[in-house]
């Protein structure tokens, strides 16, 4: 009997590795400052990261999700990894965590 992947376990640990990868102008990491709009993972533990940026024109636009997409791949259980960039809806600070608005003095 073929053993059934804990996909919900190897999600929990892409959380833990987006949580390590930050904007370089904004000392908060991606998933607290509301940029992963959602992670998939299917029974193949093939992996893909729908994700934003806070502006079409970020200065991070192209290493940003290359970054996302490496880190990810590294996890030894994903076979692949993809990231998928979307602007809809717009990224706006309402998507930042509680830690991340107190982090930037923001309540």
């Amino acid at each position: 009997m073929a053993e059934t992947p804990d996909t919900e376990a190897l999600g929990e640990k892409i959380l833990n590795v987006l949580k390590t990868i930050y904007d370089p102008e904004i000392p908060v990491d991606i998933y607290e400052l509301g940029l992963i709009y959602d992670v998939f993972v299917n029974e193949d533990m093939e992996v893909k990261i729908l994700m934003t940026l806070t502006t079409p024109n970020c200065p991070v636009a192209e290493s940003l999700p290359m970054e996302v997409e490496e880190k990810v791949k590294s996890l030894d259980e994903v076979k692949s990894a993809e990231v998928e960039m979307t602007f809809d809806p717009p990224w706006s600070k309402d998507l930042m965590s509680e830690e991340a608005k107190l982090e930037l003095g923001m309540l």
